[in-house]
């Protein structure tokens, strides 16, 4: 039997194909594309795509459909300057609260993130990198702004995929680095959140200062195909 998907299970998978850059910056998203990989109407879809322009992931414009969103240099510098605020503050409460379970998990996605780096799988490596960062938000006890870090993060995605390194070249590249978040994750062992915080905006400004503003975007295949959907399928 087809699985039903609901709008939730929709949005989930269009927010992780933004993630884990399946889906590039500028892309259109076309309703009756993705209505047909989906197996839903476009009426669910649209409602779909309105909650993702909520969060910044989609730009919708009248009379012309759907893109995913197109970070302009600004907004990437926003973006990176919003996570600087926000994350030092989850780290503080992540510190107070992290069980050893939330330590070994943190460990697991560097360890994910490293052997992505290794097989040169750059868009498995960002995933990874940010599923820790997410870790963090997610179990440091502010459900507020754990919401709010949630999009920085895809849109950080976004920004990294129009603007970042297209190769895995070593190991400063392919968004977020091992070692750095290596260190955080010795500082968080130590509970010493001064420390961490250090290492986490040492780590964003590195990121920042890799970013080339004058690359042209890439093409991407059809959506089905990016989202891993066989056409008309929904399993």
């Amino acid at each position: 039997m087809t699985a039903v998907l609901t709008d939730a299970d929709i949005h989930a998978r269009l927010a992780e194909a933004v993630l884990d850059q399946r889906l590039s910056p500028g892309q259109r998203l076309r309703e009756d594309e993705l209505g047909q990989a989906f197996g839903v109407s476009r009426t669910r879809i649209r409602q779909v795509l309105i909650r993702l322009a909520s969060e910044d992931l989609v730009t919708l414009v009248p009379n012309a459909g759907a893109r995913v969103a197109e970070p302009t240099p600004d907004e990437a510098r926003e973006v990176f300057g919003a996570r600087r605020l926000l994350e030092p503050e989850l780290l503080a409460s992540f510190v107070a609260r992290a069980t050893a379970a939330d330590l070994r998990a943190l460990q697991g996605w560097i360890r994910d993130e490293e052997r992505a780096r290794t097989e040169a799988r750059r868009h498995d490596a960002i995933r990874h990198a940010g599923s820790f960062h997410l870790h963090i938000a997610e179990h440091a006890g502010n459900r507020t702004l754990a919401r709010l870090l949630r999009p920085l993060v895809m849109r950080t995605s976004l920004v990294l995929m129009r603007y970042g390194p297209q190769e895995i070249r070593d190991e400063r590249d392919a968004g977020c680095n091992c070692q750095e978040h290596r260190t955080i994750l010795a500082a968080l062992k130590l509970r010493d959140a001064a420390a961490a915080s250090r290492a986490m905006l040492a780590h964003l400004a590195r990121l920042e200062a890799q970013l080339r503003f004058h690359d042209e975007p890439k093409t991407s295949p059809g959506l089905a195909m990016l989202l891993g959907l066989d056409e008309g399928s929904t399993a």
